[in-house]
């Protein structure tokens, strides 16, 4: 019997057809992602687009109308000068902020922003001009009062104004772009304005460097100074910025010649412009990297070292150098494994590290000297008067000394009113330690390790452990007090 075999094959016509609905499944997914991001991209667009709410003429207007200086601007500068005078002498913030909200000083900064973006040489000058006498006349009204007000001395405000960083950079930027965007916004925002006028803090540089000047003190001065030139260059630079963006109209002057030549002369004067701008904020940068690898090798390297105690630090970036001063001895394999830990931290792997240390044990030199001279006595056979009270004192000493290290301040106590007077302070340690500068007397010095909150700066830190030093002396009864910033 013949067997049959049977050959079933696909059928091309189901093959194709499942073909063509993967490709229509595709296409679908396709067509409904491509929907999706351009739904998306549109909102986002509706999102931050700002150019549709722009009135240009009213802007332009607005911001010329605030450059004029004279009359009642001149006075409402000369009352907010000494607004925030007094504040920075009183260490209030809020009298600091006041003196911000009715300064005029914002106008002419603006007005170089919209000149040099608009191409307007008359707008320029006037601003320049209007800026310069703004200055000297903040300067001035500062000077005067810091030169004859009684009451004048260094506070946190003040420090607080003489450290420009990176962060002083982007707040004047941003700041600037936020507050052309409110101005060229249809119905300025106010408060807008009024917290710009805050934040980038154009009074108080000004301020501090009329101290800087009525006290002979070049540091405040020059580092106000470049605070101030910080804040108006880079709030200009964002309000040139946000006008090119918003595409407003250059200005035309019939003569052709002329617009060249001042469109030249304009372009020339916003490269000259942003060339310090650019620099100071790499110079800036270039500094607070350095900053932050100090800190960071400071904290990782030495204070976490429960074998040393910091007595205090000093960066001096000008030198390349760091200077480290220590309680106590610091060996020599100590001494080069922290030379060495420094060329783990790239920006200050080639600064010279300086350490001066303790190296004398007050206790055990006093003890030394006794036996030398009791040894003395009983070899020759004599008693010298001078030599008879010498050993009296150093047996007083060795007695004192013992009561010392017996007796003990309620740290509980000390560190309870410590941190109801300073509401900045993190932690609070305390103990006492015998010196012997002369190796004849024996000086008792507290020794003191706090730690403050993130949130104060290294200045208002310096001020604050100056008054906790005050502070110490007074309810601990010690002439010698030394704090260690943990």
């Amino acid at each position: 019997m013949e067997e049959n075999k049977f050959n079933f094959s696909e059928d091309p016509s189901n093959e194709e057809s499942k073909e063509k609905v993967v490709q229509e499944s595709k296409d679908a997914i396709k067509k409904d992602a491509v929907g999706l991001l351009s739904s998306f991209l549109k909102f986002i667009n509706n999102l931050l687009d700002f150019r549709d709410d722009t009135d240009r003429d009213a802007t332009i207007e607005a911001i010329k109308a605030d450059i004029p200086f004279k009359g009642a601007t001149a006075w409402i500068l000369i009352c907010s000068i000494f607004v925030a005078s007094i504040g920075l002498n009183a260490n209030s913030t809020a009298v600091v902020i006041g003196a911000m909200l009715i300064s005029p000083l914002m106008g002419p900064i603006l007005g170089l922003g919209l000149s040099l973006a608009i191409n307007d040489i008359d707008t320029l000058k006037k601003s320049l001009i209007n800026l310069g006498t703004m200055l000297f006349l903040s300067l001035l009204t500062a000077f005067l009062f810091f030169k004859f007000f009684p009451l004048s001395e260094e506070t946190s405000e003040l420090f607080a104004r003489t450290r420009p960083d990176i962060r002083d950079v982007l707040i004047a930027f941003f700041g600037g772009a936020s507050l052309m965007i409110a101005r060229t916004k249809k119905g300025t925002i106010a408060s807008v304005i009024f917290g710009v006028a805050i934040a980038t803090a154009l009074m108080p540089p000004l301020c501090t460097a009329g101290f800087g000047l009525a006290k002979g003190n070049w540091n405040f001065f020059f580092g106000a100074m470049y605070l101030f030139t910080i804040n108006t260059i880079f709030i200009a630079l964002a309000a040139f910025v946000v006008l090119k963006v918003l595409r407003f109209p250059m200005l035309k002057y019939a003569n052709s010649k002329k617009r060249k030549r001042i469109a030249q002369l304009a372009s020339l004067v916003a490269i000259i412009v942003m060339i310090p701008a650019i620099k100071t904020f790499m110079d800036v940068w270039e500094e607070t990297k350095y900053e932050m690898d100090y800190k960071n090798y400071m904290s990782n390297e030495v204070n976490s070292n429960d074998d040393l105690w910091l007595q205090r630090d000093d960066l001096d970036m000008d030198n390349k150098t760091i200077k480290l001063f220590f309680n106590g001895n610091v060996s020599k394999e100590m001494r080069t494994s922290l030379s060495n830990d420094l060329k783990d931290y790239e920006n200050i792997q080639n600064f010279k590290l300086i350490i001066n240390s303790n190296n004398s044990r007050s206790t055990d030199l006093i003890a030394d000297m006794y036996d030398r001279a009791t040894i003395d006595l009983e070899q020759k056979g004599y008693i010298i008067e001078g030599l008879e009270i010498q050993i009296d004192s150093l047996k007083k000493e060795i007695t004192d000394l013992k009561t010392v290290k017996t007796k003990a301040i309620d740290v509980t106590s000390l560190a309870k009113d410590a941190k109801i007077k300073f509401e900045a302070l993190k932690s609070f340690g305390y103990s006492t330690m015998l010196e012997s500068k002369d190796f004849m007397t024996i000086d008792t010095i507290g020794l003191v390790k706090v730690s403050w909150k993130k949130s104060l700066s290294d200045s208002l830190k310096t001020v604050e452990e100056s008054n906790l030093k005050t502070w110490l002396i007074t309810n601990t009864k010690q002439e010698i007090i030394e704090i260690k910033r943990d």
